[in-house]
């Protein structure tokens, strides 16, 4: 069987399946080379995560947190967008509003 070329997603579909699932991060794609899902923090939750072996990009699609990177500190917002390199140290910290982040890795592993 041939591999689609491209594929369509609309975000309000994902939002609701990520719900569904109750867990902090759905991925809705994965590609040997790129990997997409949505990953949500409440407001007041401690954010765990390690440093990852793939470069990473955040879109903010809600709340209001910061992100810390290796020591540098700054605020993020809705229309924020937060590029981390593989390996750098991160984690959104002082989480005020509810965070939804659509979340991009530049490789994503093993295709589904």
């Amino acid at each position: 069987m041939t591999e689609p070329t491209w594929k369509k997603f609309e975000l309000s579909e994902e939002l609701k399946k990520h719900v569904e699932t109750s867990a902090p991060y759905h991925e809705f794609l994965r590609r040997p080379t790129l990997s997409c899902g949505i990953y949500t923090l409440a407001a007041g939750d401690k954010d765990m995560q390690s440093p990852h072996d793939e470069d990473e990009v955040y879109y903010v699609i809600s709340g209001k947190a910061r992100l810390r990177v290796d020591g540098d500190e700054q605020t993020v917002q809705p229309g924020s967008i937060l590029y981390v390199r593989a390996t750098s140290e991160h984690s959104f910290f002082e989480i005020e509003e509810d965070m939804t982040l659509l979340v991009f890795f530049a490789s994503g592993g093993p295709a589904d």
